[in-house]
């Protein structure tokens, strides 16, 4: 298809389905915020726990939309995120942000997990870039404090992965049932590159700039796996691997994630470093994930024989992105027809049409999976909406309103 014409397609999913869904069914009119649990079939949870990861990523979806577009509407769900989690989640006494809070609005878990802080600073920071909002800035700059002072491994270098409310240390590291107990992660680092990436962009900060670089090669030396291209999902704090599993969608999500942050970083030697790591990212996940259907495998062991053949929503939002992004720095077309595909097996199994927004996961012949989930402490619209605002920039089709 022509560039228009996918354009205009993504341009009516972003709006008709992904944002229109959210602002129709998620908010939570009676109890505040948003609801926790929606169902595929919208039978809503009242009594669902309100994640920070739901919440963040929200406000940052919203406030991205807002200052792409313009639409005050998106400004309105923007601006009720960022009062939510300013009444709810921030803890008062010790910092931070909660991990999770009841249908009313009280903790429920007040654990300190690094990655949920790091996608405050994302949405904080992006919240500020569309609105000017002075208060979130400050916000997003002390948690990065809080972060440096706590978190970072002086020795090792990296992030932990998590810490109690009183931002000490924890055995209790995992990230969800499926995450391994470890100290460290590819995927909290990678969404803490990706904060420090947008709070750069707003904070031309010095050290802020040192500890971006450090992230982006901390990446490319212990957490790409130098033979294979892939990422390391679980490490010690010496950086020793703890897992064989290639995630075909973070690797995919890291390849464009890492040529953003060293672009807005501005180091040019660093760049090309990073875009010739991206491009053998982005090669063995074409190579390897990308069924004959064009849809993207969620897990595969350690020698590539798949252990979750199911696909499910968001390594297909990032696969549009990530093959785009190598298509535009090698001009190779091969990237682009892989990214096309990936948004047409999107449209065709991926985008729920008979109840809107994605559903979580399809089966390797094409069938919902029998996860339920439309919304949820990690169904939101962040990666589906991203990948969308991502593409109409990368087509040309937007120019910011803000």
């Amino acid at each position: 298809m022509s560039d228009r014409q996918w354009l205009n397609s993504i341009r009516r999913e972003l709006d008709d389905n992904i944002l229109g869904f959210w602002m129709n069914h998620a908010v939570d009119e009676r109890r505040g915020g948003f609801y926790g649990y929606i169902g595929r079939d919208l039978s809503v949870n009242p009594e669902a726990g309100k994640s920070l990861v739901l919440n963040t990523r929200i406000l940052w979806t919203f406030a991205s939309a807002f200052r792409l577009f313009g639409d005050e509407r998106y400004l309105a769900v923007a601006d009720r995120a960022y009062q939510y989690i300013l009444e709810h989640f921030i803890d008062p006494e010790f910092g931070g942000l909660y991990w999770m809070v009841d249908a009313g609005g009280h903790p429920l878990d007040t654990k300190k997990q690094v990655y949920g802080q790091a996608f405050a600073i994302y949405a904080f920071s992006e919240y500020y870039r569309a609105t000017g909002n002075e208060a979130a800035f400050r916000q997003a700059v002390e948690l990065y404090d809080i972060l440096e002072r706590y978190s970072y491994d002086k020795e090792y270098k990296g992030y932990f992965e998590a810490m109690t409310r009183e931002w000490r240390e924890t055995d209790d590291n995992s990230l969800s049932e499926k995450d391994l107990n470890e100290k460290k992660s590819m995927n909290t680092h990678l969404h803490i590159m990706e904060a420090y990436t947008n709070l750069y962009r707003v904070w031309k900060s010095e050290q802020l700039h040192g500890k971006l670089k450090e992230l982006i090669e901390v990446t490319v030396k212990h957490i790409v796996d130098a033979d294979t291209a892939h990422f390391i999902l679980f490490f010690d704090e010496q950086w020793s691997g703890k897992s064989e599993h290639i995630s075909y969608g973070h690797d995919i999500e890291g390849s464009w994630l890492l040529v953003e942050a060293a672009e807005v970083l501005g180091d040019e030697a660093l760049l090309e470093e990073v875009k010739a790591v991206a491009l053998r990212m982005a090669e063995a996940a074409l190579n390897e994930g990308i069924d004959t259907d064009g849809g993207m495998f969620n897990e595969a062991d350690g020698d590539g024989t798949l252990i979750d053949s199911h696909k499910d929503w968001w390594p297909q939002a990032e696969a549009v992105v990530g093959f785009y992004n190598a298509y535009q720095m090698t001009g190779d077309a091969k990237y682009r027809e892989a990214a096309e595909r990936s948004w047409r097996f999107i449209e065709s199994f991926i985008v729920d049409k008979e109840f809107g927004e994605w559903h979580w996961s399809v089966t390797r012949d094409g069938k919902p999976s029998s996860n339920e989930q439309k919304v949820s402490p990690w169904k939101c619209p962040y990666h589906n909406g991203r990948a969308c605002f991502e593409m109409l920039e990368r087509l040309g089709g937007v120019t910011a309103a803000h």
